[in-house]
């Protein structure tokens, strides 16, 4: 578990690092990328000794065998979130970004709307759009913590009656907030006043913070069990997206037939290799493989805090989970477009605009922590020196 080994991704079709300066304009040759939701650390010899026995196997026909995927699913919900699920319950999807697109359009018709809570992922309102549906966007709001807080009351003046779904990001991204019980109650009591479908997107729900703790939205809601649909991936935790599995759960019987009639409807099988990257994550190894991931983590968000909290007129969010930091340049009196001209140009960095994360978000830059820590402090030093002149 050596997170401090350097491996360099240029040229190994990383989106990541091939990609950015497509996107940014900024080259790898001196530029750091810190952008798209990729950690930067090596494949563990777990995930290494599945692939190899693939290989050794040679053999990448048609398979069967999905129930010891079902049995390590459920083996991981139920050790690592006390969540007992059945085999039953859970849909192989291509990905877990393809598992909320089918869902969208499962339970809801063109021209429906989907709330959201923002600034939140990208891709939740690139997905609305693409399936046909609306954003209805419902703005969180800092306490004087600086953490994100839901104020519901508010949210029943801005629903508009057309909302059949509330897509929700547990733990949240970009903030990294962990949902607390009663912040999740009011969540399930505002989903029965409105009558929505929620679908809680928990691919993050494994990176959490000491101190804190990621509730299952079935554990913490069981009274909207009959409107919940939870998505989730090994592919975040352990960096596979690449292998293209995520997983659609449905507790109630209802809501499986419904989902299930409109996914067979595609004929998408399992990927032999996602599932069994995911087999070999969802272990004991994975496990301890997490536990350390997340102090190394947390320690990384610690370096990165300390460098902006020096900047004047910088917030960074405090962070519960994810290694996702969200850093507000609100208060330095410079525009969106100047912060970034220094951070792309000056700094050399690439991370995911805030403008682009719905209402809210348009002052903020994302900067993904999950690199090595000598990366995470050549970063913090680029931008203490790309903001020095600020009094």
């Amino acid at each position: 578990m050596n997170f401090d080994q350097v491996i360099n991704r240029v040229g190994t079709h990383s989106t990541k690092w091939d990609g950015m300066e497509r996107a940014f304009g900024v080259s790898p040759k001196d530029g750091l990328a810190m952008w798209i939701a990729d950690m930067d650390f090596a494949a563990p010899d777990f995930l290494q000794k599945a692939t190899q026995g693939l290989i050794e196997k040679a053999n990448y026909g048609y398979f069967v065998g999905l129930e010891e995927f079902h049995e390590s699913v459920g083996w991981w919900m139920e050790t690592r979130h006390n969540w007992k699920i059945e085999p039953d319950w859970t849909f192989i999807t291509f990905g877990l970004g393809h598992g909320i697109a089918t869902a969208l359009q499962a339970f809801t018709e063109r021209g429906d709307a989907v709330a959201t809570f923002t600034p939140v992922y990208h891709e939740f309102q690139s997905k609305i759009e693409k399936t046909g549906r609306v954003n209805t966007q419902l703005p969180l709001a800092k306490d004087d913590a600086g953490l994100y807080r839901m104020d519901f009351e508010s949210y029943d003046a801005l629903m508009t009656g057309r909302e059949k779904i509330l897509l929700i990001s547990s733990p949240h991204n970009p903030a990294g907030r962990v949902w607390e019980q009663s912040e999740l109650t009011a969540m399930a009591e505002f989903c029965q006043r409105h009558d929505l479908l929620l679908i809680s997107d928990e691919i993050h729900h494994d990176l959490v913070f000491s101190g804190h703790k990621h509730l299952v939205a079935a554990n913490a809601m069981p009274e909207i069990m009959d409107r919940l649909v939870i998505t989730t991936a090994a592919s975040k935790t352990f960096n596979i997206a690449g292998a293209r599995t995520g997983c659609v759960i449905i507790p109630d019987a209802g809501l499986r037939k419904r989902f299930d009639a409109f996914f067979k409807m595609f004929d998408i099988s399992a990927n032999l290799l996602g599932t069994e990257l995911t087999k070999a994550a969802y272990s004991p190894e994975g496990a301890a493989w997490v536990d350390a991931l997340n102090l190394y983590l947390e320690d990384n968000y610690k370096v990165m805090a300390a460098a902006m909290d020096a900047i004047p007129g910088v917030e960074m969010m405090p962070m519960q989970s994810t290694y996702l930091s969200w850093v507000d340049f609100k208060n330095t009196g410079l525009s969106p477009a100047d912060v970034l001209d220094r951070i792309n140009n000056h700094a050399r960095i690439a991370p995911t605009p805030g403008l682009g994360l719905g209402n809210g978000g348009d002052t903020f830059m994302r900067f993904n922590l999950g690199a090595n820590r000598a990366q995470i402090e050549e970063a913090a030093q680029r931008l203490s020196e790309a903001f020095s002149d600020l009094k």
